[in-house]
């Protein structure tokens, strides 16, 4: 039986450890496995790297909100569209704030 991505990913990442594509590849990964709370932690990892990853912010704020965590969410999409914006990121910023905006008046139930 040949390996499942993750795995190829993660046979990557004992070479790469720092690839921080490989990293959010692996969040994804997971996130499709139902081990979303183990993605969620990755992509908040490099969230707070150094320099941070933009599209970490995105996605973890779409598993925050596919797991009804609004307020949660929210906070992940105003801090990514602080440093989109300052990384130049204009793109990734208005995307995240077409999510921010969409999610409206939705709170936490």
């Amino acid at each position: 039986m040949s390996p499942s991505r993750r795995e190829k990913i993660e046979a990557l990442l004992k070479d790469e450890p720092g690839d921080v594509f490989l990293r959010y590849s692996l969040a994804l990964e997971l996130e499709g496995e139902g081990r979303w709370e183990e993605g969620l932690e990755i992509l908040e990892d490099l969230a707070r790297g150094s320099p941070p990853y933009v599209p970490a912010f995105h996605m973890a704020a779409r598993h925050l909100v596919a797991r009804n965590k609004i307020d949660d969410a929210r906070r992940a999409l105003r801090e990514g569209i602080e440093v989109a914006r300052s990384q130049g990121e204009a793109h990734a910023a208005g995307e995240m704030s077409e999510l921010l905006m969409s999610l409206g008046e939705l709170g936490e139930g």
